[in-house]
Formats: structure tokens, sequence, C-alpha cells
């Protein structure tokens, strides 16, 4: 491929000419090409971080009292059998997470119990078969098999993962591994290379380049971890550059292919694995070029850094759509999005990292990988950074995607906060969610999206939208006559308007098109928060044509299928005539939802959850409030207002 046939986005435009000639001349040597010292720098690592190192220690110490965590084959085939994916995938990341501990304690001690824990972990990695996670693997679809062919690697998440990790742990303790275990980075070269860096030269039809247009999260994240490794392992310089180069192409088609509002249609819980890890590897390209190589060459980039606070509902709740969560479990890698807010002179991004920063706290852990975690244990601005509250803007707009979020005021979650979704159902992660709505009471989701269950193979398999957090069933929507919405990038919202001032926010659409039957001429939803009453105000106004008829059908099956408003919340409720009360979690308080014409009837249907994932956010129920309006025809209207009530006030006609 020559120059002029190459990809050419914001950094090509940045950064022009032959840029694997410049790279050659900019890269500094492997040695001192990432931006965190290495043990030897007894001055950084004799006394680092105290809470941080008191946390890795006491896990650290436990580990060496068990045997290594132990990935088994069956349990990789297992994908391939039954779908089960998530046993294996916990095992290899308790792998990595251990060996991410002893790093970090061989560093701070130079004992040789802590790097001796490193040797056997690096070994192990080293003689795992695969790297690959199995449901990336194209081991059965190309060589019949359930099991890794160890021959034809594949480079996936999980295989950046590891190229990544070894050799970060290459650069902070070469010299104390070349003295005690000479041998071992010879061995990691090896296996990088041949896993990861050889196979992504050399085979370039991997999907997640883009070359099809379809970038995704899956381009920074692999392209980032490919080039620590390439920096770090690679020596020879024309290889080098020549690599680099293949990175930077990558992450211009990821950067490229960013809407100028910096919405990510995946949601907020894919950030961090892909417009924060572009983020992370241009500021590692601007260190490993000395700066030749810097700045953030497109707005929709900059733009990014405020997706997390824009998507922030309170505590710890967000507004979740596609496969996010309500309520991330775990820490976030704060300090990255503090070094990008920094990089692009965000201040709202900036505060709102560092309310998360907590002086007698960890500055990170092991959760996100060992590089993310030296970077935040050597950042001073970090470690220093002071918390403060969350910016809480009272207004988003992200037209790209269509969603809109609205408080009653800036900086505060009380009240009720409104969201809602047009969009279309072909995004990434998709979900069956045209028009849906999240209404959270002082900052707790009461109505709700569910998010996504424990990732299996029918999640990314052709039964994806028979999981029922996936269907338009089990999202804020009306069901038209017995039919749910269907996925694909042509069933979409039309006539989109947004609206923001300071009396109300509103978003007003028409979710016909979201569903695959030719009868349905328009529903136009409104979705808008009041602000001088603190309500939120839904009003579906349709209009069908008329049901036809057959003669020849039974009885029973010739009257039109039923209509309803689908309304999923998560709380304690009870119901009453053209009325419902719901307990939200947390002690967020009650919310009141009453509906005209207050004659149609509603049902309450439990959905009980067993998986884990779904379990952490919501505990062991959501309920489905179904409001039937068949019974109004062809043609109507349905008002719903939602509204916070008083502690003692009585809404249903009892006590509260």
């Amino acid at each position: 491929m020559t120059v002029a046939e190459r990809f050419a986005g914001p950094l090509a435009a940045a950064w022009p000419g032959n840029r694997t000639d410049l790279l050659a001349r900019a890269l500094v040597p492997p040695d001192g090409s990432l931006p965190v010292p290495p043990a030897r720098e007894r001055a950084v690592w004799a006394h680092p971080h105290a809470p941080t190192l008191r946390q890795l220690r006491t896990r650290a110490e436990g580990d060496l009292a068990t045997p290594w965590p132990l990935p088994l084959a069956h349990q990789y085939a297992r994908y391939f059998r039954d779908g089960e994916r998530d046993t294996y995938e916990q095992v290899v990341f308790a792998r990595q997470r251990r060996l991410t501990r002893a790093a970090v304690l061989a560093a701070v001690t130079l004992d040789p119990t802590w790097l001796d824990e490193v040797v056997d972990g690096v070994t192990l990695l080293c003689e795992q078969s695969s790297w690959c996670w199995p449901a990336h693997d194209d081991t059965r679809a190309v060589h019949g098999a359930v099991l890794p062919t160890v021959t034809d690697p594949y480079v996936d998440l999980g295989a950046g993962e590891v190229a990544a990790q070894l050799a970060w742990l290459d650069h902070l303790l070469g010299e104390p591994l070349d003295a005690h275990a000479p041998g071992l980075r010879s061995r990691i070269r090896h296996e990088v290379d041949r896993r990861v860096l050889t196979p992504f030269a050399q085979r370039r039809d991997w999907h997640w380049l883009g070359l099809d247009g379809d970038v995704h999260n899956w381009s920074p994240w692999i392209h980032g971890n490919v080039l620590v490794a390439v920096l770090r392992l690679v020596d020879d310089p024309p290889r080098r550059a020549a690599l680099v180069d293949l990175v930077v192409e990558g992450l211009d088609r990821y950067v490229a292919s960013l809407p100028a509002d910096g919405a990510i249609d995946e949601g907020y819980g894919y950030w961090w694995n892909g417009a924060c890890r572009a983020h992370e590897a241009l500021d590692l390209l601007a260190h490993a070029t000395g700066g030749a190589f810097d700045g953030v060459p497109a707005d929709a980039l900059r733009h990014t850094v405020a997706f997390p606070h824009r998507m922030h509902l309170g505590g710890d709740w967000y507004l979740n759509h596609a496969d996010g969560s309500a309520r991330p479990s775990g820490g976030q890698p704060w300090h990255a999005l503090h070094r990008a807010a920094r990089r692009v002179g965000d201040r709202d991004a900036l505060a709102y990292a560092a309310a998360h920063r907590h002086p007698d706290a960890p500055v990170a852990d092991e959760e996100h990988g060992l590089g993310r975690l030296l970077l935040a244990l050597t950042d001073p601005a970090w470690i220093s950074a002071t918390p403060g509250p969350a910016p809480l803007p009272r207004d988003v707009w992200l037209p790209s995607v269509q969603v809109l979020l609205a408080r009653v005021a800036a900086g505060s979650p009380d009240g009720l906060t409104l969201a809602v979704k047009g969009g279309h159902n072909g995004e990434h992660h998709n979900h069956n969610d045209v028009g849906s709505i999240v209404v959270a009471l002082n900052g707790v989701p009461v109505v709700v999206d569910a998010g996504r269950p424990t990732y299996t193979a029918q999640t990314f398999g052709p039964g994806r939208y028979d999981i029922w957090t996936m269907r338009s069933d089990w999202h804020n929507v009306p069901h038209i006559r017995g039919t749910e919405q269907a996925p694909g990038h042509t069933f979409a919202a039309r006539h989109v308007t947004a609206t923001t001032d300071g009396a109300d926010a509103e978003l007003r659409l028409d979710v016909a098109g979201a569903y695959p039957r030719a009868n349905v001429r328009h529903w136009w939803r409104s979705s808008r928060l009041e602000r001088h009453s603190g309500r939120v105000v839904l009003v579906d106004t349709w209009e069908l044509d008329t049901w036809e008829l057959d003669p020849w059908a039974p009885d029973r099956d010739r009257a039109a299928p039923p209509t309803h408003l689908h309304l999923l919340v998560a709380g304690q409720v009870r119901l009453g005539d053209g009325r419902a009360e719901v307990t939200a979690l947390d002690g967020a308080g009650r919310l009141g939802l009453s509906w005209q014409p207050a004659s149609a009837p509603c049902a309450a249907s439990i959905r009980q959850i067993t998986d884990p994932l779904l379990l952490d956010v919501w505990g062991d129920q959501l309920t489905r409030l179904a409001i039937d309006v068949t019974a109004f025809g062809p043609a109507g209207e349905l008002v719903v207002i939602m509204q916070e009530l008083p502690p003692h006030e009585a809404f249903l006609g009892g006590p509260p």
C-alpha cells in the first residue's frame, strides 16, 4: 500500500508527509518510550502512594498462599459448545490481576519473593495456549476447533491486553529480571511478537480495523495496547516505525469516526475502553516521539472528554444505553480522564475526574491493567488532585445519537432528571430502544433501562434480540398492535426536535419508523421536563390505519392486536386507577405516575432477576407497567405525568 492509498483522517492531516520516515526519526529508544519511571529509579518506587500500596500489598500477600488461577481447556471450549464464556474469562482476568499486583510489589521492594511471583506469572501467561478470549477466536470458523489453534493466533482485546501488560512489566522490571531470571525478557519478546505483533502486521483483515467503515471501541483499545508493545519490545528501528505507523493509521480511522459532539453510541460504560483509549494512545505517542507527534488533532476527540460527566445522573448512577450499566461495578480509571481533560483543557471534565479523587483512597487499582495503574501511581497531578462537586450540566443534547438529558438545575441531582433517546436500532451494542426514556429521582433511576446481562454466545449472535434486555418490549416505548421494534439502521426515529431553554427541556420525535409495520402512520412522542413544576410529561399521540378484519379468521383473531405503552421501573410499585407509585431504590424517595385518560387500564408484571450483573444494579426484580390503549382505537393520545411525591403525601388514596 502506498502513502497515497493510506487512510487520511485528522491524524494524517495533523502529521502530513511520509509518516513512517517521520516516526523513524522521532521515536525515542525503547527504554525511554513509556512515560513511567522504571524500578531502578528508587526515588519514585521506594515510597509510592501509601494507601494504594497498602491495598495492593494486602491482596498480593493473600495471593502467595493460593495457587495461581488456572484457565482450563474445557472452559475455553464451553463457548463453542453451550455459549458460556464468563468462567474462562474470569480466570484469566484473575491471573492478570495477580501478576499486576506482584509487579508493583516487586518494583517497590525488589524482594526475590515478589520477583519470583512475577517470573511465575509471566511464564504462565507465556505458556497459556491463547491470549484471545474464546468469544472472539476464529478457531472454530477457520479450523473447526473448539480449542485455540496455537499456530494461528487471533488478535483481539484479550491478546492486546496481555501484550501490553508484558510490555509495561518489561519496562518496569527489566534490570531486576535480567539479574533474577535471565532469559525471561527474551521469552516475553518472542511470545508478544508471534501472538500479536506479527499477526497484526501481516493479517490486515481484522474486523476491528474498520476498513468497512464500521469503527468501534475495539480499534483504539487494541491499537493502544499494540502501541505499548511495539514501543517497548521492538528493537529494530525500521520495523518499529512501520508498526507504529500502522497503529497511527488505525487510530486515525477511529478518530475520524467520532461525531462532532463527542458522543459514544455504545454509551458511558464503553467510553473508558474506546475514546479514553484513543486519548491514552495519543498521549503515549506524544511521549514516545519527544513531542513531535503531540496534540489532539480533532475537535470531536476533544469533546469526548465531556461525555462521561454529561451522562452522570448522580452518585454512582449513569444514563445507560446500548450494553451499558446504569450503575457500573468497580471504580473507573479516573486518572486517565483527568489526564485527558488536562491535555484538552476541559475544566468541567477535569473537575468531574477530580471529584473521584479522595486523598486517603488508592489512586487506582489493578482492575484496569498494569499500565493504567503505573500511570496513576506516577502522576503527581492526579495524586494531589482536590475533590470537588461533579458538574452535572443542566442540559445535554447530543444530536449524533439523539440523546437528550435534562435536570431541573445545573450542579444538583435533586428532583427529576429526564433522559430521552431517539437514534436508530443499528448502533454498536444496540438495543431496540428508539424513543425510550429514563427518569431519575434525586439522581437514582426509577423509570429505567435494564442494561445488559452477562455476555454469552447469544449476546452477539443471531439470538441477540431474544434476550429480554435487548428487546423494545422491555424498554420504555410503545408496543404497537402486538409488534416490537426491529433491529437495524433503517428502524429509526423521524422528525426529531430537541428544545432546551430556561422553562422546559423536550425531545419530540416520531417513533413509527422503528416498527416493522406499514400501518403505523405516525406515533409522535413528546418527552418534556417542566422546570417550574419539576414534572416530567410524556405525551404519546398516534394514528394507525384502520384494522382490516379477516372475515375468515376465528372470532378471537379478528380484533386488532393490543397496543400498550410500557414503562420499566425499579423499586416498590403500587397501582391504582389511572396512577402508580414507585418507591425508588437507595432511599431516593417516591415517584408518582398518573395518566390521562385515566380509564386506560394498567397491568404490572414482575421480572425476576437472576443474572449477577443485573442483580448488582437493580436487586432481584424490575417491574413493567403496561398501560393498555387498545380501546382508544387507531387514533388517540395518552399523557403520562411523573412527579416527585412529598414524603407523607397520599397518592393512591391511602397512606404512602
